[in-house]
């Protein structure tokens, strides 16, 4: 805990030092309606820039402008949107006093957006779009992806530990279960314009996010790299010209802190600087009691400096350099049951551990205990540079966004899930670098025609080095005959493989999209992209260790366990893909879009080990065919009443040869591999809706139906519970798609007053979240004993805020303690028993926050 207080406190002296403001043109002001009253949360932006902010409780902004004049975009739920043309200061230091009255135009607060590469309201682009604001993500104490899906019911995350994470989007976008480093995820993951090629970077803490696009359907012309579901867009909070801190400290039950600080000022005339810092730490939720010591603990750093170069009036020069690490004792999972397969009676899990004369801790998952003997180890360490470069060119702006990252991965997990020395070592240590290029011009064409065109290339490494060992009890849990020679003794203890998985993977791409104001109301938008991949990988793994024998026999066995393996696979391909979008804006209140899109997801290659044929590993398993896409959608965005909003979206997506995870009954296949299922299709319809009932009272709600299934999977692995079987394959044909819930929403409402509180005006509050989805399957060929039942959580915070001084919160995140399931998965080998990957029970504590 002390390492928190120590880096906060550096952080802030240091920062201090420096933040002396320098001359820019800045306005302050106060927004109030017609009975001269404050107004919070209007949206304030420099029109013809990416600069913007809202207003404090006490209807106060400030916003930075470049020269004089310029021009003020003011707009709030259930007002006239109003422009103000400043041409000189404000005189006697006031500040500038702007009076919005009610009118018809109802656009809610937050709607301003970069999803399109320029500033416009989130209710008038074509696309079903959620955002999030870092002030709203941090009062629902939502500080990564995992906590954002309670919000969007549209986003899926599933992680078993960091590696193994996978983010969908309408139920799309990873294969479910454990990860591949051979395949590209179908949801892209941007901060600040840089690509995150890794999926364990949304297990990471957010770091002074100021916003969170979450764009659904494929992103194709628009990003740089294609996504066939959607893209997540966050965008931080950049440096200021002008003095200001922020400083958040946390505290809850199983000695939950947090602590958050972020300071920015002027450096010089023309350079600016933010330096932010975010670290968590918990006690673990699940008892060791092998150990003695909980497990599953929080244990999180990072930090983030950034540097703005005003170099003209025109160009805009950010340097921003960041490092997260994550070092926690978790990721534990605890055995969730035991189904019987179709091996024979000795063969099955309680024949087993009855032999061995073991014992479960408890045959109750949410008793949350274990007695695992080989420590869960999940250390990760994540960070980059990127230099971001904005040019006002005629009518537009020229982008460039350079970036290097890495991803260091140090996990050590006990795949058995139980106390015995089956597997003693399970571990894939990971070092990932990638470059990124984009470059881009968005802009207006002349007064009927916009659009963005751009060029991105990524090229990226894996390396991995892993090691997989069994221990003294291997045999009993890999005996396939009734041979004693099984028992020998010493002859599986310390016997593994070693691991060596390299991959390098290239893309580049040209994408546009146009918008043609075809009349006042009718636009249409083409989009384009042509793009390049290739895949190069190296596999090798060779055994080790055991007992030594020249005895045929003995061998024999041994390597019905593990075999040397290695195999090489060099692949490209290229693509065409494009959508089209006719927008229609019914009237003022109504705005109506229809899309159709082709996109892919590029070739794949297993780079996890394959399965054997006589020995062999089946060689045409490595190349893992592009997914073909074929995507419409229906959208309409309304405003009905005075101060909401109402969006409903109807979708289908079909694709061809889905890359989907295979968990194989064999040992050796480290982490499953990849298959391609013939035809996949998901369909469904989403609803937004927010409501501002007055100025105390606002609601807001998401809900989703899916219905995602195989079309066509003839060469589907075995569900668990038919492991053994004659066959090696099923037909799963029109059986749901893994992680895949019908229905899934999110409802919440905030109550709020203005008040007082240590001589600072704000507000009090008191708000309520819930979140629900109903079951789902949690295994690539559906089994009856791998199903999450659904759940629905409550979450709730009581407090005050303001916009300087000090805000205080009280919160509690699963107030009923409903013990859930996230996932849920077999053991290595599928021996019969399974864990699962446990929902936190209820928490609770208090969030300081002081502005300055």
């Amino acid at each position: 805990m002390k390492s928190i207080f120590t880096k906060t406190s550096s952080i802030v002296i240091f920062l201090l030092t420096f933040s002396t403001s320098f001359g820019q043109t800045l306005i302050e002001g106060v927004v109030k309606n017609e009975q001269d009253e404050p107004i919070e949360d209007v949206n304030i932006v420099l029109k013809g820039t990416s600069n913007s902010t809202s207003t404090a409780a006490d209807g106060t902004f400030t916003i930075e402008a470049k020269s004089l004049p310029f021009t003020l975009i003011v707009q709030y739920a259930g007002y006239n949107t109003k422009e103000i043309r400043i041409a000189e200061l404000p005189k006697n230091a006031k500040p500038l006093e702007i009076i919005i009255s009610y009118g018809e135009e109802k656009v809610l607060s937050e709607v301003v957006v970069t999803s399109r590469r320029r500033i416009e309201k989130a209710q008038d682009i074509p696309i079903a779009v959620s955002v999030i604001t870092g002030k709203q993500a941090e009062q629902a104490g939502a500080f990564n992806v995992n906590r954002i899906k309670e919000l969007i019911p549209s986003v899926q995350l599933y992680s078993s530990n960091p590696r193994n994470t996978g983010i969908n989007i309408r139920s799309l976008g990873s294969p479910f279960g454990l990860t591949n480093d051979g395949i590209d995820p179908g949801v892209g993951f941007y901060v600040d314009g840089v690509y995150y090629a890794r999926p364990a970077a949304t297990t990471l803490d957010f770091i002074d996010v100021e916003r969170i696009e979450v764009l659904r359907g494929p992103q194709g012309s628009l990003f740089g790299k294609n996504t066939t579901s959607g893209a997540f867009n966050i965008t931080t909070r950049k440096p200021s010209f002008t003095s200001g801190a922020d400083f958040e400290l946390s505290y809850g039950n199983y000695a939950f802190l947090q602590a958050k600080a972020s300071v920015t000022g002027a450096l010089g005339k023309k350079i600016a600087g933010r330096i932010s810092f975010s670290g968590t730490q918990r006690d673990g939720l699940i008892d060791n009691v092998a150990t003695g010591r909980a497990t599953n603990t929080l244990n999180n750093q990072g930090i983030r400096g950034q540097l703005l170069y005003q170099l003209t009036e025109h160009t805009t020069i950010v340097l921003a350099a960041d490092i997260t690490t994550q070092k926690p004792d978790g990721y534990a999972q605890v055995i969730a049951g035991v189904a019987p397969t179709q091996r024979a009676a000795y063969r099955q899990f309680d024949a087993i551990i009855t032999d061995l004369n073991y014992q479960l801790p408890s045959l109750n998952a949410f008793d949350r205990k274990i007695d695992h003997d080989t420590p869960w180890r999940s250390g990760q360490e994540m960070g980059g540079v990127s230099l971001n470069i904005d040019s006002k060119i005629g009518k537009g702006t020229l982008t460039s966004t350079t970036a290097w990252r890495f991803w260091n991965w140090d996990p050590s997990n006990d795949r058995d899930f139980t106390g015995l020395q089956v597997l003693a070592k399970s571990q894939n240590p990971t070092r990932q670098t990638q470059i990124t290029q984009e470059v881009r011009y968005a802009g207006e064409l002349n007064s009927k025609l916009n659009g963005v065109v751009g060029v991105f290339f990524i090229d990226q490494t894996s390396q991995t080095d892993g090691t997989e060992e069994s221990g003294a009890a291997q045999w009993r849990f890999s005996q396939s005959t009734t041979s004693n020679l099984w028992r020998t003794p010493g002859l599986f203890e310390g016997y593994g493989i070693k691991t060596d998985a390299r991959i390098r993977a290239s893309s580049a791409a040209v994408f546009g999209q146009l918008d043609w104001k075809a009349t006042d109301r009718l636009h249409i938008l083409p989009g384009l992209r042509y793009n390049f991949d290739k895949k190069d990988a190296d596999y090798s793994r060779t055994t080790y260790g055991g007992l030594q024998t020249t005895d045929p026999a003995l061998i024999a066995l041994k390597r019905l366990v593990y075999t040397d393996q290695a195999f090489t696979s060099n692949i490209d391909n290229t693509d065409l893909s494009g959508n089209l979008t006719v927008s229609y804006k019914v009237s003022s209140k109504v705005n109506g879009y229809a899309t159709f899109a082709k996109s892919y997801k590029p070739v794949g290659v297993n780079v996890a080990g394959l399965p054997t044929l006589a020995g062999q590993p089946i060689l045409e398993l490595a190349v893992v065919k592009p997914e073909e896409v074929n995507h419409y959608e229906v959208g309409i965005k309304t405003t009905p009443l005075r101060s909401s909003i109402f969006n409903f979206t109807l979708f289908n997506t079909d694709i061809k040869n889905f890359q989907t995870n295979v968990q194989a009954a064999e040992l050796g296949v480290n982490r499953g591999y990849l298959a391609n299922a013939d035809k996949v299709q998901v369909k469904g319809a989403e609803i937004d809706a927010s409501f501002v009932i007055n100025q105390h009272l606002t609601i807001n709600g998401a809900a989703t139906y899916t219905d995602a299934k195989y079309v066509r999977f003839t060469n589907a692995p075995l569900p668990l519970e038919e492991t053994g079987a004659a066959v090696s394959f099923k037909d799963v044909s029109g059986s749901a798609l893994p992680g895949a819930s019908k229905w899934a929403g999110s409802l919440g409402g905030e109550l709020s007053e203005n008040a007082k509180f240590f001589g600072n005006n704000g507000k009090i509050y008191f708000a309520l979240d819930s979140f629900a989805r109903s079951e789902f399957s949690s295994s690539p060929s559906a089994s009856k004993f791998l199903v999450v039942d659904g759940y629905a959580i409550f979450n709730a915070r009581l407090g005050f805020r303001t916009a300087d001084g000090l805000s205080v919160q009280f919160w509690g995140r699963n107030l009923l303690n409903k013990e859930y399931y996230e996932q849920l998965l077999p053991a290595g080998g599928n021996a019969g028993h399974y864990a699962g990957v446990l929902g936190d029970q209820r928490t609770y504590g208090v969030t300081l926050h002081y502005s300055l």
